[in-house]
C-alpha cells in the first residue's frame, strides 16, 4: 500500500488518497484515512449519457433533493467511480451544493485517471470529480477493473451496517457494477427511466425477455426497480426506500 497523498483541487477542494494492490490492504488504508467507523454506506453506479435534458434535469435533481441530502442525515459513506463525469460529478456537485460533510469516496483504477495538477496524466486518462472527500486507487489497465473493489470496499466501510447500491443509466460496466453489488448480496435500486443499462435491468424485471446478464440478475431477487419519471411521488418512494434500508440497526 502506498503512503497517504494529499490532492488539492482547483476549486480550493483538498482529497485524501491512496493506492492499494491487493483487497486485503483495504482494512489497513481506510484506517488510515479515517473511514474504519463501520456507518450506512450508499453506492453509487451507472452514467448520464444521452438522457434528454429533461431526464438529466431530473437525476440531478435527484442528487440534490434527496441522495446528498440522504447521506448527510443519515451520516453514511458515499461510494462511486470517483470521476469527473455521470453521476460521480452530480454526486460530488450536489455534496458541494447542501454544504455536505459525508465521506465521498471515489474508486478507480490508478492508471486510468489524471490526478490533479499532474504535468504528465496518462494517456487518454479521466480527471477525477474535485468535491470528492477520499480516493482509493486500484490496480487495472480498464475501466470496469475497479467493479469488484467498489463492491468488496461498500461492505467493508458499513462493516455490518446497511448498505444500498444505487443504478442510474450507465452502459457495458454497468451490468458489472451490478453483479458484483448482487454477489456482495446488497439491495441494487435501479432507476427505471434513466436510459440504457438500467432500463434494460427494469424490462429484466418485468418479465421482458432482454439482455441475458439482465435477466440472470432479475433472478437474484435483489434487484428492484423504481421509476423516477412517472411523478414526484418517486423522489418521496425512493427516499423511504434508502432511510428504511440504511436506517436498519446491525
Amino acid at each position: 500500500m502506498e503512503k497517504l497523498l494529499q490532492l488539492s483541487f482547483n476549486n480550493g477542494q483538498i482529497a485524501s488518497a491512496t493506492q492499494v494492490q491487493q483487497l486485503t490492504e483495504l482494512p489497513q488504508a481506510l484506517k488510515e484515512m479515517g473511514l474504519n467507523v463501520a456507518r450506512p454506506t450508499l453506492v453509487v453506479v451507472g452514467g448520464a449519457s444521452k438522457m434528454s435534458e429533461a431526464e438529466f434535469l431530473q437525476i440531478q435533481r435527484l442528487f440534490i433533493e434527496v441522495l446528498a441530502p440522504l447521506a448527510e442525515n443519515l451520516d453514511a459513506y458515499v461510494v462511486d467511480g470517483g470521476t469527473d463525469a455521470g453521476v460521480m460529478r452530480l454526486m460530488g456537485e450536489a455534496r458541494t451544493k447542501i454544504g455536505a460533510k459525508f465521506a465521498l469516496i471515489g474508486v478507480a483504477p490508478l492508471s486510468k485517471v489524471a490526478l490533479p495538477n499532474s504535468l504528465e496524466p496518462p494517456a487518454d486518462s479521466t480527471s477525477l470529480e474535485p468535491n470528492h472527500s477520499h480516493f482509493i486507487f486500484v490496480p487495472g489497465s480498464n475501466w470496469g477493473d475497479e467493479s469488484p473493489w467498489l463492491a468488496q470496499l461498500a461492505t467493508m466501510l458499513a462493516n455490518g451496517s446497511p448498505s444500498v447500491t444505487i443504478l442510474i443509466n450507465g452502459g457495458e460496466i454497468t451490468f458489472e457494477d451490478a453483479l458484483q453489488n448482487v454477489n456482495a448480496k446488497r439491495l441494487v435500486i435501479v432507476m427505471a427511466g434513466s436510459g440504457r443499462t438500467a432500463d434494460i435491468l427494469a424490462g429484466a424485471l418485468h418479465g421482458e425477455d432482454t439482455d441475458i446478464r439482465a435477466i440472470e440478475l432479475a433472478k437474484s431477487g435483489i434487484l428492484h426497480y423504481i421509476n423516477l419519471f412517472d411523478s414526484e411521488a418517486g423522489f418521496e418512494s425512493l427516499a423511504e426506500i434508502i432511510k428504511s434500508v440504511l436506517s436498519t440497526s446491525k
